[in-house]
């Protein structure tokens, strides 16, 4: 009896474990559709990337390792795709950083009782984890591989920044919101 409680345990948590690792697969691969197929422009060739809504839900939905993975596999398929290495090392740090940070917040502040408390949590740290990521080690990045003084690369990824904070802010309603019927939908 209590060989089959355990076998029956395995069972279950192989079934999380690949769905989990199916749910990041294909939203890695909407990240990258959504990136591509709707750009809005917004400052000289920066758009706003609506794949940060994909991370951002997985960030909070199944965790940090998922959406960071979203978010950094996702910026290298795209860059691949589009432009080559051009660009990719930067976001894909940035994307790093930012999933790092946010998707750990996430998990301290769904514990919070106050929905107003979470957000405000979360608001103040994608601007924190998006100055560091985008700001920082993307600009640091690209003096490293372009030659470029870091005061003309973070000078231009303030608009990078800005569009991505945007973006990641625009997420968390949807995230929020959206959390429970995920894990109800996945069964997870």
């Amino acid at each position: 009896m209590a060989e089959q409680k355990n076998l029956k345990a395995e069972k279950t948590t192989s079934n999380s474990k690949l769905k989990w690792i199916c749910v990041t697969a294909i939203s890695t691969a909407l990240f990258v559709v959504l990136t591509m197929c709707l750009q809005v422009p917004v400052f000289e060739n920066y758009y706003l990337c609506l794949g940060y809504v994909i991370m951002v839900v997985c960030l909070y939905s199944f965790g940090v390792v998922s959406g960071t993975f979203v978010g950094v596999m996702g910026v290298v398929l795209y860059c691949l795709l589009i432009s080559g290495l051009r660009g990719m090392p930067g976001w894909a740090i940035g994307n790093l950083v930012i999933g790092v940070i946010v998707g750990l917040t996430f998990k301290f502040t769904k514990k919070l009782n106050k929905t107003w408390l979470q957000a405000l949590i979360n608001f103040l740290a994608i601007v924190v984890s998006t100055a560091i990521g985008i700001l920082i080690f993307k600009s640091l990045t690209e003096c490293v591989l372009y030659g470029h003084p870091m005061i003309v690369r973070m000078g231009k990824n303030v608009f990078a920044f800005a569009a991505d904070v945007f973006m990641l802010v625009f997420s968390l309603p949807i995230c929020m919101s959206m959390d429970k019927l995920i894990k109800k939908e996945l069964k997870l």
